[in-house]
């Protein structure tokens, strides 16, 4: 019996990646290019196109799945506003895929796909109600309810790295957005640590940045945690505790049985802010009920796992629904 397969389509701002999958999630084949996205939407359409066309097998495919940046109308098939992709405004990836490959195109949200990908083949599997959170140079998240993709009225749902847990703090300056990617991804520990340096802190960081203030990264920060330095164990402290508030928030609202995390700053640093996000939990949930029977893990698909969100996608949208 033949397999069936579909094309997966990963696009980013840096790269275009695309795999030829089956339902279990194996991989047949793979590409990737350079997006080049200053070239604009045509140039970079005919990149996916081409990336596309390198995967395809002699026999047919069933559809293709294809995961976008930013805000997108899975319903429509629509990129509404793509981040580090100039000139992606209200571009239908369906119409341009579907009308050149003559295939059922199905589009989403590139962090709701990686949600969707660790629940069905990665850290979330075996769970009905799961949150996946991704911690790095932003914060994206996906949400699963009842086994299925939390979409909303446009498909803009689920969007919780925008959430403010803290208004108070943009009252400092300093381009403080007080919402959860604003002081918890990456970029943002490192902000926050580079104007307390300023202010006259002390830290083994700054020696490993050679002395330039605007060197230290969360890179710097986490080995000179690792080395005993107080100054960056508490900047991820307190990183830690932004991140437990945002949960606490999510299990008052969505009461999941697990939250996967993942991204570079927390698969390089979870152990220095998890003790910290539990406390922080614990402390601010409404009752116990919330986070006794709760599992924090880490994203286990790597690179791949926006790759194999589409897959799932593209397969769930044959069947006519979009359950994980």
């Amino acid at each position: 019996m033949m397999t069936d397969l579909v094309v997966g389509l990963d696009l980013g701002g840096t790269q275009i990646r695309t795999v030829l999958a089956d339902q279990s999630g194996k991989v047949y084949a793979r590409e990737t290019v350079l997006t080049q996205a200053h070239e604009g939407p045509t140039a970079v359409l005919a990149r996916i196109r081409a990336a596309i066309q390198a995967v395809l097998p002699s026999a047919p495919v069933l559809s293709i799945g294809a995961g976008a940046p930013g805000p997108t109308d899975p319903y429509q098939g629509v990129v509404l506003m793509g981040p580090n992709l100039p000139g992606w405004r209200n571009v239908n990836l369906r119409q341009e895929l579907g009308s050149h490959f003559q295939l059922p195109v199905y589009v989403g949200n590139d962090a709701n796909l990686a949600g969707l990908a660790e629940h069905r083949y990665g850290a979330g599997q075996g769970v009905r109600h799961m949150v996946y959170i991704t911690v790095s140079t932003g914060i994206g998240t996906g949400v699963i309810i009842d086994n299925r993709m939390l979409l909303g009225k446009q498909g803009l749902a689920a969007e919780i790295g925008h959430m403010t847990i803290d208004a108070e703090s943009e009252q400092h300056g300093d381009n403080v957005v007080g919402t959860l990617e604003g002081l918890a991804s990456g970029p943002n520990i490192a902000r926050r640590a580079q104007a307390l340096l300023r202010a006259g802190a002390q830290s083994r960081a700054l020696e490993l940045a050679e002395g330039q203030i605007d060197a230290v990264s969360p890179r710097l920060l986490n080995l000179a945690a690792r080395a005993g330095d107080a100054f960056a164990l508490e900047q991820y402290r307190q990183a830690g505790r932004y991140l437990g508030v945002g949960i606490t928030n999510i299990l008052h609202i969505f009461n999941p049985e697990r939250v996967v995390i993942g991204g570079s700053v927390w698969l390089h640093a979870r152990d220095l802010m998890e003790e910290t996000v539990w406390t922080t939990i614990r402390q601010r949930a409404q009752s116990p009920e919330y986070w006794q029977e709760l599992s924090i893990v880490s994203a286990a698909l790597g690179d791949d796992v926006g790759l194999l969100g589409a897959v799932a996608l593209a397969f769930d949208g044959l069947s006519g629904t979009r359950e994980a």
